[in-house]
């Protein structure tokens, strides 16, 4: 086989496709174009080549003004990496980075299949600190987020970016099977300042021989993640944080830790949680609606699971809320409900009179979602 890595600018082409995030960019070939480029400044000013090492070697560089943008270009253009000369420039927005993370999904023969690599350090010195972590996967549909989790927990303290780096992570797998990649590589994936993962940079190596598929298996992800993206997008407008996964339990929450137990708890039960969905931001009628909107309408969640606790948030309004919003859904999907904390003996009372009940513990209540759902499966 003959293996081939691709330019930055179309590596990040499929990954949008995919619906990872990366930078607002423009593809720059003439000077012309430079001086008429849209993104707003600063930008970071990208050689395109087939080769790596482009930033110890000069060919990334930063431009805060018209000018200096206009001379990045020149310089960059004439210079050579590995003896190729850029085809062209990638400007892209200058991130706000929090951190800087590395991730790849890589074929080892080993295993025959496709190894997970995760680092809670990236960037341009990865080769200099300790060696990434590893989830052999085999074959792509092997990814299980929760073993995924329980290797990213050690070396990953911030559970809300564990999640997102575990469906990061799920579309690369699927990038590199349907594009027949031997390599898919973000360094460094980014934490901007508000949480969200970018792809920084985009090293992607595929087969040759395969190229005349590219632009068909691109379309092809990109339709079955449009819709996922946008459920996301509508989740941050509104000051929810979804992620999905691969189960079949939807799981609203309040707060990343009250949601990762959650998560533990239906993994312990033998079956698997379909989304991290944390509406503490916004546990309002608003914010549970969305949820529940969102999850009524994905085909693969079968029961729904409500798991918050009251510390700053009163959960007898909470259930105030849920008697409402669930006397109106129109769903016939089971729905189990945990309130515990502030005036819960309150929220008891208000779910009991309308029918409802609020389970005293987490585990009780996971494992009546859990029955519900495989007896309507059954």
């Amino acid at each position: 086989m003959h293996y081939m890595l691709i330019a930055e600018a179309q590596g990040k082409a499929l990954l949008r496709s995919a619906a990872i995030a990366t930078p607002s960019s423009q593809e720059l070939r003439s000077l012309d174009e430079a001086r008429a480029c849209r993104i707003a400044l600063p930008v970071a000013v990208k050689a395109q080549v087939a080769a790596g090492g482009r930033g110890k070697a000069g060919g990334i560089r930063k431009a805060s003004s018209a000018s200096e943008l206009e001379s990045a270009f020149e310089a960059i253009m004439g210079m050579r990496f590995a003896g190729e000369a850029p085809s062209s420039v990638l400007v892209e927005s200058w991130l706000d980075i929090d951190r800087e993370l590395y991730l790849a999904v890589a074929i080892d023969s080993r295993i025959g299949g496709f190894n997970v690599l995760y680092s809670p350090r990236g960037g341009v010195n990865i080769e200099n600190g300790p060696l990434p972590l590893s989830y052999p996967v085999g074959l792509a549909r092997n990814f299980r987020a929760h073993a995924f989790r329980a290797l990213l927990e050690p070396v990953e303290s911030d559970p809300k970016v564990r999640e997102r780096v575990i469906s990061t992570a799920r579309r690369l797998l699927e990038i590199a099977q349907a594009s027949e990649c031997t390599t898919v590589e973000i360094n460094p994936l980014v934490v901007a300042k508000g949480g969200a993962l970018i792809a920084a940079d985009a090293k992607i190596v595929l087969d040759e021989a395969a190229a005349f598929r590219k632009a068909a298996t691109a379309s092809a992800i990109a339709a079955s993640r449009d819709k996922a993206e946008h459920d996301i997008r509508r989740c941050e407008e509104a000051n929810l944080m979804l992620v999905w996964l691969d189960g079949e339990i939807g799981l609203i929450s309040g707060g990343a830790g009250m949601t990762m137990a959650a998560m533990d708890a239906i993994d312990g039960a033998g079956a698997q949680p379909a989304c991290f969905l944390d509406v503490s931001g916004n546990p309002t009628p608003a914010g549970f609606g969305l949820a529940f909107d969102l999850l009524d309408r994905a085909p693969n969640v079968k029961g729904i699971l409500v798991s918050m606790f009251g510390g700053g948030l009163h959960t007898d309004r909470v259930a105030k809320t849920l008697v409402e919003l669930l006397a109106r859904r129109t769903s016939a999907k089971p729905v189990t409900l945990r309130l515990n904390g502030t005036r819960s003996d309150l929220a008891t009372t208000i779910l009991r009179d309308a029918g409802r009940q609020n389970h005293a513990t987490l585990e009780s209540a996971v494992a009546d979602i859990v029955k519900r759902v495989a007896g309507a499966q059954s």
